[in-house]
């Protein structure tokens, strides 16, 4: 499947995000289980799974036959960027066939002395035909990642930054300015918990939205419930 046809499928919908790393209740060491969550997703009409890990990548297009945003999660010494943060892990996500591939476009410290527009330029040069996602926290990287190459911007680490403020729910205003100044497609990600934010992340102009803890994290899920009851 080519960017465009991959585009034309993902504008307007909900791609569900399907992870587990270690340390939380669905990630088992043996055996990836996302794949049943990728096959409930897919059920759910979602046109696109976004997960972590190689197995993961490899397990859900087995099961699903979808295409796939495949990142790999993964803290280097000297590193505060973990998301997809060095050619290794962009080397292993091609190798698994990821339809698309998300890597750290923040200006998170990288340990590689590398800066993020290098490191980005390099993964460009390898892999020119490759479909990459930016997981950027603010409009400035945005921009940049645009300007630099990048196919798709994702809000995913607004929040999760240092530097940018985390609130409950979706940053609208965020996806708003980078829809009005790119000419790429712009994901809404990060902290919907709703449908109606999801539409109202839509509204605000985002090509499309990933929605993963609402969906996929049960523990978060639970959480979220026993703490309005017990606030009650």
């Amino acid at each position: 499947m080519n960017k465009e046809e991959l585009f034309a499928k993902m504008k307007g919908k909900v791609i569900v995000s399907c992870q587990a790393v270690p340390g939380e209740p669905l990630y088992v060491e043996e055996k990836s289980i996302m794949y049943l969550m990728a096959r409930a997703a897919k059920r759910a009409g979602t046109p696109m799974i976004r997960t972590s890990s190689i197995r993961d990548v490899v397990a859900i297009k087995e099961e699903t036959g979808l295409p796939v945003i495949g990142l790999v999660k993964i803290q280097y010494e000297g590193f505060e960027s973990y998301i997809t943060p060095t050619m290794k892990e962009v080397d292993d996500l091609v190798a698994a066939g990821s339809d698309i591939i998300a890597l750290d476009c923040t200006d998170q410290k990288r340990g590689d002395g590398k800066t993020i527009s290098e490191f980005i330029t390099e993964v460009r040069a390898k892999y020119p035909e490759a479909i990459l996602m930016a997981d950027i926290s603010t409009y400035e990287e945005g921009v940049r990642a645009w300007k630099l190459g990048m196919d798709i911007v994702g809000t995913t680490m607004n929040g999760y930054t240092s530097y940018t403020e985390k609130t409950d729910g979706p940053n609208y205003e965020l996806v708003k300015e980078l829809s009005a100044a790119l000419d790429i497609p712009v994901i809404g990600e990060g902290r919907i918990h709703s449908p109606e934010q999801a539409v109202k992340m839509l509204d605000a102009g985002a090509f499309a939205v990933v929605v993963g803890g609402a969906i996929t994290r049960p523990l978060e899920i639970a959480q979220r419930f026993i703490s309005a009851v017990e606030a009650r």
